[in-house]
């Protein structure tokens, strides 16, 4: 058992290679306990309006080690694949993905919490529209998108860190996330739960003729096997566990330590899939 007020973690002289923080710790126990030994750090769990502790903190030592602000959805399941999709574009003009979380495919307390607090009584969400950035709320934040299946979804819009990831990447002027929640279309089809990612481009292609892209990131075992994957994948990256040298110290995002083509075959290899939709 931990102990978040001991500097030690509670865990006195045992070895430890890194620190993976996957709930909310206001207090930043693990980073700081990361830090003091100079070892990698992801957090999964920290709002895009609450990185500042963590990013002001990295900025007193910036070399002593790897720290990586998790909180893409389901860990680079999302914005590592947009990016790869993106590759097609030769301008990329709107990002626009739709994220279906059924309700049945929930966790532990912990996890519950956080997605009432996105639900119930939403925070302002961080969006790019027409090259500046905007918080939505109220009825601004209240949209829908078109699940896998066609059917219409009522979302609301949200801000993880992919919405600056992919805005800093591709530097599209428009750029949103939208957080839909209900039955999903595996299981309007009378399957067991899914959960869905779907990703909308428009651009130009190499000719400078528009281009519309629609893809869906799938899994039939809901969030949890893609937030794991995300998260074993950029610890195998900061500790040289895939075969290359250790990821640099440095502050990251998933999307900028994980390789699309690795990432896409280990999804597959977990039950993943990535579906090609008819295009808006």
């Amino acid at each position: 058992m931990l102990d978040l007020a001991a500097p030690d973690l509670g865990i006195g002289g045992q070895s430890v290679s890194a620190v993976a923080v996957l709930l909310r710790d206001e207090a930043l126990s693990g980073f700081r306990f990361a830090r003091g030994r100079g070892l990698p750090y992801i957090g999964i769990s920290t709002g895009i309006d609450e990185i500042g502790p963590e990013v002001a903190a990295f900025m007193q030592d910036p070399t002593r080690s790897t720290v990586v602000l998790g909180t893409e959805w389901l860990v680079g399941a999302t914005s590592v694949t947009t990016l790869a999709l993106a590759r097609r574009f030769s301008r990329v003009d709107d990002i626009r993905i739709g994220l279906l979380l059924d309700d049945e495919d929930q966790g532990g307390p912990a996890q519950v919490s956080d997605l009432e607090g996105l639900t119930n009584a939403p925070p302002a969400a961080l969006t790019r529209r027409n090259g500046t950035y905007v918080w939505r709320s109220g009825e601004d934040a209240r949209t829908s998108f078109r699940a896998v299946d066609g059917t219409q979804m009522d979302a609301i819009a949200i801000s993880p860190n992919d919405i600056l990831a992919l805005a800093a990447a591709t530097d599209a002027p428009n750029v949103e996330i939208n957080l839909a929640t209900g039955m999903s279309s595996s299981r309007r089809r009378g399957e067991r739960m899914s959960t869905e990612i779907v990703i909308e481009l428009r651009g130009q292609d190499d000719a400078g003729r528009p281009l519309a892209t629609r893809h869906a990131v799938v899994h039939p075992q809901g969030q949890f096997p893609l937030t794991g994957l995300g998260v074993a994948m950029v610890l195998e990256r900061c500790l040289a566990m895939d075969g290359r040298p250790p990821a640099p110290a440095g502050l990251y995002f998933p999307c900028q330590l994980l390789e699309p083509a690795s990432y896409r075959t280990r999804l597959e290899e977990i039950g993943g899939r990535i579906l090609v939709l008819e295009a808006p």
